[in-house]
Parts: C-alpha cells; sequence; structure tokens
C-alpha cells in the first residue's frame, strides 16, 4: 500500500511537471501585447517558481519510514554470555551536551529541567556523561546547576522506581490526564506528593537564586569598602576621592567567581574571563548501589529496590578574551567536544538546546540502533524530528514546521540521510573529528538473522539503498586515517591526552565483530568494563584544551567538530560530513523523543526564519554551496543541499508576484491577453495535481490538511518579509563585508499566573513587517479600484476583473495569518478547502462561459 503511494507520488510529480512544461510553453508563445511588461515579470516569476517547485520536490522521491526493536538491543547488548557473564551494559558511551548562553534570555529553571530530564534517561548509568556549556559565564547558571543536582538525588530515582514519563519534572507535574494511570504500586501516590512538594521547593530555590547572589554579593563587596578604608586609614593616606573597589559577584564559599560578573569588570565580563570546569556529580560507580528506606533524615521515597546512581554531570564554561573569536555556538561545542574527550570520551554525542528536553526516556536507546547495527559504522549522525509544547492549538505562525520535519527530512532519509538542525541529534564523535566513513564492503548485514532483522530498519516506503558509492573526493586527498598519529596534533592541538583519546573512541565505536562482513569490529563485552575516576590532573588538562587559543593553527571548525563562519553552522556541519561519504538516520520515534520550545510572538518568529534564511544565503556564497560538492555525495542529496541554500531567492520573485494581481487591477490589463480552453485545461491541471500532491504527503506523513496549509500560508508570510531581508544581509556581506549577528531567541520561563498564549497576542514592531503590510494595503486598495472601475466602465471587463481579484484574493488568504496577529483571532476551519474550490470553480466557469457562450454574447467573449 504504501509503495503504491510512492509510485502514486512520483507520478503525480512526472504528471504535474509535463503540465508545468505545456503551461509555461504556452505562456511563452502567447504574450499579452496589451501589457507586455505584466506578461514578461509574471512569466519569468512562473519559470523561477516552477524551477524552485523542482528543486524541492526532487529529493523526496524516496521517502523512508524506519522501525527499531529495543528488545533485540537489550536481548544483543546487555544479557549474560560467556564474554560478558555479569551481564554489564555492552552499549557504547554517550556525551550528552547541553548549551546556553544568557541566563536571562534563557531561564535557569528550563535547562535545570532539561538536565533532569537527561539525567534520569533510560541509558545505563555508568555509559552516560552530561556536559552543560555555559557561554556566558554565569554563576547563576553555575549555582542552579548545584542545585539541580542536588535534587537530582531525589527525582532520578523517583523516575526509575516508577518508571515515570516525561522525565521533565516541570512538563510532568503539569500533565492534565490522570497520573494513576498504568501506576500498581501502594506507594506511588504518598511518593510523588513528596516529590512534588520537593520540586515546588527547588523552584522558589532556583527563582530566588538571582537574589540570593546580589545579596551575598553586596554584602562581601560592602565588607571589602570597609577593609579598604581601614587599610588606608592605618597607613594614614587621606585621599579626597572615595575608595573604589570592584563590585565583584562572589561564590558562596566566600571567594570571587571567575566568570562573568554582574558589573562587568576586566576579567571578568562576558568576552572576557576564565575557563571554568565543574563536575557537579561525579562518575559513578560500575556496580548498581541500592538505596535506603525513607527516613527523617531527609530520604523522602524507599529507594532499597532502586540503583540511586546518578551520571557525571558537568558544568563548562570555556576561556574568553578580548581579541579573540569565540564563533559563538559553534566554538563552544567543540570546546564541549575536546573537554569530553578528555573526561569521559564517549564515542557517540548527544547535543541538545536548553529548551529541549528528554521526552522519551528510551530516545537514546532508539537513536543507537541505527549506529550498531550492520552498516551503522557508515552513519555519522541521527537526527530526531524537533516537536515544540506551547504552540497555540492553531499553529498560526507553522511554529511545528511539521512539512519540514514529516516530509522533507523523511524524504531526504531515502537519500544519503537527513540534514543536522542543530539540536536532538546523536553523533558518531570520529565523524565530528573529521575523519572518513570507512570502506564500503560486500556483506550480508545482520538483516540475515532473526533477531536482527527486528531489531532495526524496516524501510516502508520507497527503496532504501545502505551502501554509499565510494568515489574520489576532490576535497579529501590527504591522508585522513585514524591511525596516522603524525597529523594529530596540527588537526586537534596539542593536548596528548586528546590526541590518545580518538583511537580509543574510534573503537569503541565499532560493530560487534560477530556482524558479517565486519574487519575491524570489537569482541562482544568489551565495553562491559568500568570507567577510570576522574583525577585532578585530567581535569587540568580538560581545563587547557578549552582556553581561547588552543584552536590556533588547528583545523577545529574548519574540518574538525562544528564548522565556523555561518550562523547555520548546523546544516554547513552537516553538509560536510555527508560530502565526506558519510550518511545520516532519520529516528522517527512512536513517541516523540525530544520536546521544546518555540517562538510563538510574530516578530520574534520573523526573526528566527530572518536567521535561519540569512545562514542559507551565507551557504550559498560560500564554499558549502552543493554545486561544489564530492563526488561522494548522491546526486539527490546534492539538489536537497542546494534548494536549502537557494530558496531565500525565491523570495524576490515572490514578492514581484504578490504585486502583479494589484497591477493588473489597478492597469486594467490582465497577465494575458486572452483565454482559451488549453490556457485552462492547463491551470487546472496545475491546481488538482497540486491538491493530489498535498493529499498524497499528507497521507504518508501523517499530516494534517489543516498544517500543510499552515505551511503554505508561512511560506509567503517569510517569503514577504524575512527572506528578502535574509538575502539583503547576505549581499551586503559578501559585497561590503558586513558581519551579520543575532541576538538570542528567548526561551518562556513558565509561569502559572500568565496565559498560557499571552506572547501570541503581543504586537513587537519590526522592519520585516513592512512588506507584507504593504502587499496587503495594495491589493485591497486595487480590489476596490478594479470593481469600481469595472461597474462604471461603458464596455465593463468582467473576466479581468475576476482574474485580478482572485489572484489577490489568493494572496490575502496566504497572508491572514499575518493580519491576524495583528488584528484579531479566527475560526478553526482551514482556508485551504475554501481557496481550493473557490480556485477550481471559477476555471470551470470560465472553461463552460467559453466552450458554451451565452446568446448574444460572443462579441465579448474576446476577453
Amino acid at each position: 500500500m504504501i509503495d503504491l503511494q510512492c509510485f502514486d507520488f512520483r507520478l503525480l510529480i512526472v504528471i504535474r511537471l509535463v503540465a508545468l512544461g505545456f503551461f509555461l510553453a504556452w505562456r511563452i508563445r502567447h504574450p499579452n501585447h496589451e501589457a507586455i511588461w505584466l506578461w514578461a515579470m509574471s512569466v519569468t516569476c512562473e519559470l523561477w517558481f516552477a524551477f524552485s517547485w523542482l528543486l524541492d520536490q526532487l529529493p523526496k522521491l524516496c521517502p523512508v519510514n524506519r522501525a527499531t526493536d529495543l528488545t533485540v538491543l537489550k536481548e544483543i547488548f546487555e544479557s549474560p554470555s560467556l564474554r560478558n557473564p555479569k551481564g554489564r551494559s555492552d552499549l557504547p558511551g554517550i556525551d550528552v551536551f547541553v548549551s546556553t548562553a544568557d541566563s536571562e534570555k534563557e531561564p535557569p529553571l528550563v535547562t535545570a529541567n532539561t538536565i533532569l530530564s537527561i539525567l534520569a534517561v533510560n541509558y545505563p548509568v555508568e555509559k552516560l556523561a552530561c556536559y552543560l556549556s555555559d557561554d556566558g559565564g554565569s554563576l547563576l547558571t553555575f549555582e542552579a546547576l548545584a542545585e539541580t543536582a542536588s535534587f537530582a538525588k531525589v527525582w532520578v530515582p523517583f523516575c526509575r522506581k516508577h518508571e515515570i514519563e516525561p522525565r521533565n519534572p516541570e512538563a510532568y507535574f503539569s500533565q492534565t490526564r490522570d497520573f494513576l494511570k498504568n501506576k500498581v504500586r501502594h506507594d506511588f501516590v504518598r511518593e510523588r506528593r513528596r516529590v512534588k512538594r520537593e520540586y515546588d521547593e527547588f523552584k522558589v530555590r532556583i527563582n530566588s537564586l538571582t537574589e540570593s547572589i546580589r545579596r551575598r554579593s553586596d554584602a562581601y563587596n560592602a565588607h571589602e569598602e570597609l577593609r579598604a578604608k581601614k587599610k588606608q586609614d592605618e597607613m594614614g593616606v587621606s585621599l579626597s576621592e572615595p575608595v573604589k573597589v570592584p563590585k565583584a559577584t562572589w561564590m558562596s564559599d566566600g571567594s570571587h567567581w571567575p566568570g562573568t560578573w554582574s558589573s562587568a569588570e576586566n576579567e571578568h565580563s562576558r568576552g572576557d574571563h576564565a575557563g571554568i570546569i565543574q563536575a557537579m556529580l561525579a562518575p559513578p560507580n560500575s556496580e548498581p548501589v541500592m538505596g535506603t528506606e525513607a527516613n527523617e533524615n531527609g530520604l523522602i521515597i524507599n529507594t532499597t529496590t532502586v540503583d540511586i546512581r546518578l551520571p557525571m554531570l558537568v558544568y563548562v564554561s570555556r576561556e574568553k578574551r578580548p581579541g579573540y573569536d569565540h564563533n559563538k555556538k559553534a566554538g563552544a561545542m567543540n570546546a564541549l567536544v575536546r573537554t569530553s574527550a578528555i573526561m569521559s570520551n564517549g564515542p557517540f554525542i548527544l547535543n541538545l538546546d536548553c529548551d529541549h528536553y528528554v521526552y522519551n526516556s528510551q530516545a537514546l536507546r532508539e537513536g543507537m540502533c541505527f549506529m550498531v547495527d550492520s552498516g551503522g559504522d557508515r552513519v555519522c549522525f541521527v537526527q530526531f524530528p524537533q516537536r515544540f509544547e506551547g504552540i497555540d492549538p492553531n499553529d498560526r505562525y507553522a511554529n511545528h514546521n511539521l512539512v519540514f520535519f514529516d516530509v522533507t527530512m523523511r524524504a531526504m532519509d531515502g537519500l544519503q540521510g537527513p540534514m543536522y538542525v542543530g539540536t536532538g541529534c546523536i553523533f558518531r564523535r570520529t565523524a565530528l573529528y573529521g575523519f572518513n566513513p570507512p570502506r564500503a564492503t560486500e556483506h550480508r548485514g545482520w538483516l540475515g538473522r532473526r533477531k536482527i532483522k527486528l531489531f532495526l530498519r524496516k524501510p516502508t516506503m520507497g527503496k532504501k539503498n545502505d551502501r554509499i558509492v565510494e568515489a574520489e573526493n576532490n576535497e579529501e586527498e590527504e591522508d585522513n586515517d585514524i591511525e596516522s598519529s603524525s597529523l594529530l596534533p596540527k588537526k586537534f592541538g596539542n593536548s596528548a591526552i586528546l590526541a590518545a583519546s580518538i583511537p580509543v573512541a574510534e573503537y569503541q565505536g565499532r560493530l560487534l565483530q560477530d556482524l558479517s562482513g565486519v574487519h575491524q569490529g570489537r569482541p562482544a563485552g568489551s565495553l562491559a568494563v568500568p570507567r577510570e575516576p576522574l583525577d585532578a590532573s585530567t581535569v587540568a588538562e580538560a581545563i587547557s584544551v578549552i582556553s581561547c587559543f588552543y584552536e590556533e593553527k588547528t583545523e577545529w571548525g574548519r574540518r574538525v567538530g562544528w564548522i565556523y563562519g555561518s550562523v547555520t553552522e548546523d546544516v554547513v556541519t552537516g553538509y560536510r560530513m555527508h560530502n565526506r561519504g558519510w550518511r545520516s538516520v532519520y529516528c522517527v520515534t512512536k513517541k516523540d523523543a525530544f520536546r521544546g520550545t518555540a517562538p510563538i510572538n510574530l516578530t520574534d518568529r520573523l526573526h528566527q526564519v530572518l536567521r535561519w534564511a540569512t545562514g542559507s544565503v551565507e551557504i550559498f556564497f560560500s564554499r558549502n554551496n552543493a554545486l561544489f560538492a564530492s563526488r561522494r555525495m548522491k546526486l539527490l542529496q546534492r539538489v536537497a543541499y542546494f534548494n536549502a541554500g537557494m530558496y531565500p531567492f525565491t523570495s524576490i520573485f515572490l514578492l514581484v508576484y504578490c504585486i502583479l494581481p494589484a497591477v493588473s487591477l489597478f492597469s486594467g490589463q490582465f497577465i494575458v491577453q486572452s483565454l482559451n480552453v488549453a490556457f485552462l485545461i492547463f491551470l487546472l491541471l496545475i491546481t488538482i495535481t497540486l491538491c493530489l500532491l498535498a493529499l498524497l504527503e499528507i497521507k504518508w506523513s501523517g499530516i494534517t490538511l489543516h498544517e500543510w496549509w499552515r505551511n503554505e500560508q508561512f511560506w509567503v508570510i517569510g517569503g514577504t518579509s524575512a527572506h528578502p531581508a535574509a538575502v539583503l544581509q547576505g549581499l551586503l556581506k559578501v559585497i561590503a563585508g558586513v558581519d551579520i549577528s543575532f541576538t538570542l531567541t528567548s526561551k518562556p520561563a513558565n509561569d502559572e499566573n500568565e496565559d498560557e498564549f499571552a506572547e501570541l497576542y503581543m504586537v513587537k514592531w519590526s522592519f520585516l513587517m513592512v512588506p507584507p503590510i504593504t502587499i496587503m494595503m495594495v491589493n485591497m486598495i486595487a480590489m476596490a479600484v478594479g470593481f469600481v472601475r469595472t461597474v462604471y466602465s461603458e464596455f465593463p471587463r468582467w473576466s479581468k476583473l475576476l482574474g485580478g481579484s482572485f489572484f489577490s484574493f489568493w494572496v490575502l488568504c496566504h497572508l491572514y495569518p499575518f493580519a491576524k496577529g495583528l488584528m484579531g483571532r479566527r475560526g478553526k476551519m482551514p482556508t485551504i478547502v475554501f481557496v481550493w474550490s473557490g480556485l477550481i470553480s471559477i476555471v470551470l466557469s470560465l472553461m463552460w462561459v467559453y466552450i458554451s457562450p451565452p446568446a448574444g454574447g460572443s462579441q465579448y467573449m474576446n476577453f
């Protein structure tokens, strides 16, 4: 059935492509000599739209659905065997990165809930390590993480004991569904009530940290001023000016905070502070540690049957100094890569934004299925779809972005793999290090064995070729072998421990040697060994690799780690991996793997889209343009990346096309000189195939018609506002060298006393709003002018009024959510139903009038 849908989808693309060809040929051969300028502009826009549509559709020819079976994963990697008699976990380690940069725009409570969901994830405790990158060097974030580590000792055992989902306490306690469902333990209600009370107190402590730090710092600073004055008096020095003491930010132990101070000083500001690493939770023991019964000494739940170990938790704030380019988020992520390589060296890395928490505690296991299965050694990353909470029910501004995540990304999974989208992604560490994938070899894989067939991939739509044809890469001529240690200092810096960790990570990330055709696998049970404890020298080495000058004369940011030079470093980083021949996998779980927040305010949403589009323009004008990709990248994968860099330029033609209906109504002319049956048939065929393609996309991707229509609307809204601004900014950067900077998107904090969607109705003025408002006003005025002219004309030409008015109405329908964001609310029925019906009805009516004109009206049929 699904294969049939895939065939129908491809057939419809071909039919619409042929129809577009005939339609455009007819348009070119039949110019409107009465308004040649109008005809020329419309034809030019239509040619570009056809080209853009083709680029968008070609990568969708081979969509794939995948499935996993976690019982087989457990059977293979966590069951007793001859090589692993105790049944310790043989799964590879995962280092989880969480990034934050501003404790004011990214509330610490949001970050704390994300950390708690990670610490409670269902993955072997000894194989998990969590790193928080605080790029602002804030004491508030540091102390909030310390409070989080303390509360985790209660929250994590509670989640394990009662199988809590989701394991974000804010999300869990905010649920409206019955929390007793599927709970059978008699002590659940009592312990839940105690943990809820403990969490409320935890929230109070987190929210009061700002005031606590301020009061503490004021007290210490006042004491320092008194000491300075006393010392001055003892020396007999009298100065007319008062004693100046730096307004420092103080830690709870009475020492200066080495990071950013509230009152910026030299070596204590956002761009000038020391590097900081603090292990909030030490690496756990390799053996389970059971808890004790609840008592009056602070233990509020009975954990006698629960493993109370916690994963390692580390606070990291890299060093920043004036005169160095710190490369924003990409630089922070690379600092975490080096730090984690020295402290835990997990062969796989999961990165999350501070507002994206683990919604499904099994998510890491599901992602690892694709890494450890046959052919997984050629997978560079596993990308999960982004899911969002706090979006208004009508999703006015297409915040869920389901067409991209459930259609485009799923379709790319049938090529060389989805793009990396910045969060919710499990990386292979050696792929981040810039190494090439292993050579393709002929082997049956595990699909020939029963348990492994259930274990992993089940392509259910389209054909999936797991092999990547190896070709000579023009960019990768130099030696790229992990064992070539002579190049390691040049590529990775002068840390001997970091260099020594690379082959270890490569070995631990290998497939099991039991796989058929695997030549360099690892034996089963080889990872079921205790982790070495941390010592002072290891932490000192980790601090040295986050210094601001460590990356000098290395390939960090150029060929190693996250790639620098673009505001969309995520797309570029994934592109570089695919360009080296790696493939990626899209993991859509039955239950959402991760959930986050998205800006629901119109202005914030437009600026978010502006940032993405500007990054695409940067990519288009850089060496990362897919036109320059190596032969290791598949053709349709190259098309997908090329479209990702080119789509903002469509906005230029979209702006013109949205104005053309108004120009037509003002001038009394139309884009065609006369209508005939051929034109109307082509127009009808194009419309019907568009509707059918949309319905097929909806059917195999699982999205709704409403969600598809919201995406179409916001494509026009973004294309007439943010995308043209992005093209302008990109051209200014390329031509004039003007640097592009963006402010951090604010992450909303939950407030029980505020309207959940209060931000949706806030109007924040932005220059991006000018073009859509202009287009709406011009089209509405043009419709009125055209109607008045036609009514009072001696020879009214109703067909041209109808054509111009309909296309103006089409533009206004797409911009309706934008207008609603400025003026008011809207009902629930998708307007696309009325638009499609109206378009088809009008075209059919015109065809009927042309074929069978009313009596005595033939002299008026020359429209």
